[in-house]
């Protein structure tokens, strides 16, 4: 159980560090031996991921992002965030992560839809 709250808390951790624009240092503290990418704008391995954070800094350094929840079982973690980016554009993402043995990020996948200004329903995304 205790690695379980470990590995969300370095998901999260990891997730903010590269958002706010350290993709490097995400890299080095939490990433492992390599690191499997199946979003299909960023490439594979760590300089791809690296990569990617650095050019949306650029882009978007206003961007702002709220952890909703987290949730983990056995290797994997997923977090369900709410996001804000220039333009006002805001968007729900849930992102997995997949831990090695020794408690690092190895594999990633994620999904990512912009909220709509009309619903049919009057629930919240996140």
């Amino acid at each position: 159980m205790k690695n379980l709250e470990q590995h969300k808390e370095n998901a999260i951790d990891f997730y903010k560090t590269a958002f706010e624009g350290n993709p490097s240092k995400a890299v080095d503290l939490y990433v492992g031996e390599e690191y499997i990418q199946h979003n299909p704008a960023v490439a594979n391995g760590t300089q791809g991921f690296i990569q990617y954070f650095e050019r949306m800094q650029k882009e978007y350094p206003n961007k702002t992002v709220k952890f909703v929840r987290t949730v983990a079982e056995n290797d994997l973690v997923a977090l369900h965030t709410h996001q804000i980016w220039q333009g006002d554009a805001e968007y729900v993402t849930m992102d997995f992560f997949r831990f090695d043995n020794n408690g690092k990020i190895v594999e990633h996948w994620d999904s990512i839809q912009q909220i709509p200004e009309k619903s049919a329903n009057p629930n919240k995304m996140y």
